[in-house]
């Protein structure tokens, strides 16, 4: 089976509240590689013509449209962080560039809702492809490889139809939905 691997690079600040790392809780960023793994939902014999499983750039273009316009030089905080109300109050015009996740915005909990986010884009377009792994280097000697269902990983607080299973540009719940 024939699979797409492709990778973009971002920057990211987060802070980590939950108290397992206590230089965490100070906001602090990172140079992210996001690289991912998509497979063919239906896989088929090469055609003899273009022999492609899909086209990268109709693989990968939503997904680096997203990443470069609302996840590159975000702020990942937990639902939880006293943050969030301080930019509510204090600077509400930028919760647009505001990644919300459930509980600590670990890189684990981002691989998943980033996987979650990417086949709901995969599944808008078609539905051909299906993200099968996504690995985020966090730094050059730390990485997440995630495979597996996206909804089993994440914690079980999710109401409604969060930003991760939608397939728009959102990053959060806080502001209206991003087209």
């Amino acid at each position: 089976m024939f699979s797409l691997v492709f990778s973009r690079r971002y920057a990211m600040a987060h802070r980590l509240i939950a108290g397992l790392s206590e230089a965490c809780a100070i906001p602090h960023g990172h140079n992210e590689t996001v690289t991912v793994t998509l497979r063919a939902t239906a896989p088929a014999r090469l055609d003899g013509n273009a022999n492609m499983v899909e086209p990268f750039e109709r693989a990968k273009s939503t997904w680096h449209r997203w990443i470069d316009g609302h996840l590159d030089h975000s702020l990942h905080l937990s639902g939880d962080d006293p943050l969030l109300d301080w930019f509510a109050e204090r600077e509400p015009h930028r919760l647009p560039r505001i990644l919300v996740t459930p509980g600590d915005p670990t890189t684990e909990v981002l691989a998943a809702c980033l996987m979650a986010k990417l086949n709901a884009f995969l599944a808008a377009d078609g539905g051909r492809l299906s993200c099968a792994a996504i690995r985020i280097e966090e730094t050059p000697t730390n990485a997440v490889t995630f495979e597996g269902d996206p909804l089993a990983a994440l914690p079980r607080v999710m109401r409604g139809n969060p930003w991760w299973l939608r397939a728009d540009m959102s990053i959060n719940d806080l502001a209206p939905v991003l087209a």
